[in-house]
């Protein structure tokens, strides 16, 4: 259906209606009726010829065809808002780059070495937003659109240029262990609060946590599950610094306050989960980084590997 022919009110009733499934809700945002969005919704099926919602008497709901079309319009929105960041963002004098990254990555490992890039590189303005959704990466005159994704690599459809691999091991802070006579063995977990992390993952996987690591220790028959449970590494670990309990950590986001000594690792460099996840900067799969990008993305990519580098040498 060529654009000139798309119904786009129709369209833009849909896609709100669609986030919450909800006629009421979707007219609130419109400022126009319930009765209005269901015509257009309607006027909607009828062009395509197929139904996108099931209308029951406790409301509606989206079937297969109205939630694939929900995805692909959010996708599209999604690039249209990147068309106009990018044509708002060209008549800036500096290069603008808009790095997506997930909000404990940036909070525990980027925002303390971002000083010296600023220091020893700069040349462009940087703004961060702390997400877990995939951003389309883009080069958007002599700026960019890109993103920093924790998960199962290679990410589709995008340039993947990994910064780390993952491993997994307990950390909490050092007056929980002045509590016990001895040194804390696995078992002894039982006796403890088990801090778990976990969010829905944009790709569907799973992320391994305390059942992965209790199987692989050989103690999950003797550990009770986590009962507290957070979506960010930072609310967790607020957690474990002030001795409420014991979390899984990785390297990325714990070793700058091992290195300080907030956190400790009870088990010192035994009982390691290693975990099929990466940290990937995703670039676009075509064309050139200006300069000024390309400068942070070297910066990036070494400061990484000197990172993964000193790693690496620490636990051998």
């Amino acid at each position: 259906m060529k654009i000139e022919r798309l119904p786009l009110n129709a369209l833009r009733a849909f896609a709100e209606a669609a986030r919450t499934e909800s006629f009421k809700d979707a007219a609130g945002r419109l400022g126009v009726t319930p009765g209005a969005v269901s015509r257009q919704i309607k006027q909607l099926e009828s062009r395509l010829g197929v139904s996108l919602f099931a209308r029951q008497a406790s409301g509606v709901h989206l079937n297969e065809a109205g939630r694939q079309l929900a995805k692909d319009i959010d996708s599209g929105l999604e690039r249209i808002a990147a068309g106009v960041q990018t044509a708002q963002e060209s008549a800036r004098r500096s290069p603008m780059l808009t790095l997506s990254a997930p909000p404990s990555f940036m909070q525990l490992w980027l925002l303390p070495r971002l000083a010296d890039f600023d220091a020893n590189v700069g040349g462009i303005d940087i703004s961060l937003e702390a997400s877990q959704s995939l951003t389309i990466p883009a080069w958007q005159g002599d700026g960019a659109r890109l993103a920093i994704r924790y998960g199962r690599g290679p990410w589709p459809e995008v340039m993947n240029h990994r910064l780390f691999g993952d491993e997994l091991f307990p950390v909490c802070a050092p007056a929980l262990l002045e509590r016990n006579d001895r040194p804390l063995e696995p078992a002894d977990l039982a006796h403890h609060t088990l801090l778990e992390v976990g969010w829905c993952s944009t790709q569907g996987a799973t992320f391994p946590g305390w059942q992965a690591w209790l199987e692989a220790v050989g103690i999950a028959d003797r550990v009770a599950p986590p009962q507290r449970r957070y979506s960010l590494y930072g609310l967790a670990m607020d957690q474990a610094i002030a001795g409420r309990g014991i979390m899984l950590a990785n390297h990325t986001v714990a070793r700058d306050r091992l290195e300080s000594g907030v956190l400790v690792r009870p088990f010192g460099d035994r009982h390691v989960l290693t975990s099929p996840m990466t940290y990937d900067l995703l670039t676009p799969t075509h064309g050139e980084a200006p300069p000024a990008v390309a400068s942070f993305i070297d910066w990036l990519l070494n400061e990484a590997d000197a990172f993964e580098r000193a790693t690496i040498g620490k636990a051998h």
